[in-house]
């Protein structure tokens, strides 16, 4: 049953009624309203990858080209693996001392101009610009609501960086350690499979980019929304 067909069926069987006058009024209704998409909503919409418009990409400089991104109604979605980024604004977390690939800059910047800052915000990084796939052309643009799914959590965040042109499954360390995965930029990571749905247009797009709680918000309604198409 649809979260929409519950609502309707919910009511009805209010009897179409006008709520109860009093301190607890609604209280039944409110408790019964849907939640936000989970892991296993959102892994079975994407199940299966009806529209290529992307790739195919490896997960790292050595492996095979198998990742495919995917297309949905106002959004795109791959799976692959997650490594972590650690670039940008620099931090006990995030420096040359503690990941030999370190950059001290990301393709996205915050609202004062500053590089985002990959130990305290949630970002995704999506793949460079080539024949394989043109992430702006797709939709989507830095500050771009993403679900992150990897086993029963759902995380948001925004698309926040830019990486190779060939290689994909990357994000920021926060985002990995809200996922449970291990975010050292040295050890961590997972190969486990790792859904990333990213959500295109402009009413997707997060400002101020490092604003997490209206990424959160943005992102649930837009993969609600997901669920209904």
């Amino acid at each position: 049953m649809s979260r929409l067909v519950g609502l309707v069926v919910l009511v009805a069987a209010c009897g179409g009624e006008a709520a109860p006058e009093g301190p607890d009024a609604g209280a039944g209704v409110d408790a019964a309203l849907p939640g936000p998409p989970t892991a296993a909503e959102l892994l079975a919409r994407i199940a299966n990858c009806d529209q290529v418009v992307g790739g195919p990409f490896s997960l790292d400089s050595s492996g095979p080209a198998t990742v495919s991104i995917c297309g949905l109604p106002n959004a795109v979605f791959w799976k692959a693996e997650l490594d972590v980024d650690c670039d940008g604004k620099m931090s006990s977390k995030c420096s040359l001392s503690t990941d030999p690939a370190y950059q001290d800059q990301t393709a996205a910047t915050d609202s004062l101009g500053d590089p985002l800052d990959a130990a305290a915000l949630p970002y995704v990084v999506v793949p460079g610009k080539s024949t394989r796939f043109d992430y702006r052309a797709a939709g989507l643009a830095m500050g771009s609501v993403f679900a992150v799914i990897y086993k029963d959590q759902v995380q948001y965040g925004v698309a926040g960086d830019v990486g190779p042109t060939a290689i994909i499954g990357e994000a920021s360390y926060r985002m990995a350690e809200l996922l449970g995965i291990d975010p050292d930029p040295r050890t961590g990571g997972t190969d486990d499979e790792v859904a990333y749905i990213g959500f295109t247009g402009m009413a997707a797009i997060v400002d101020p980019i490092e604003d997490h709680d209206r990424a959160v918000s943005l992102g649930e309604g837009l993969a609600t929304a997901l669920l209904a198409h």
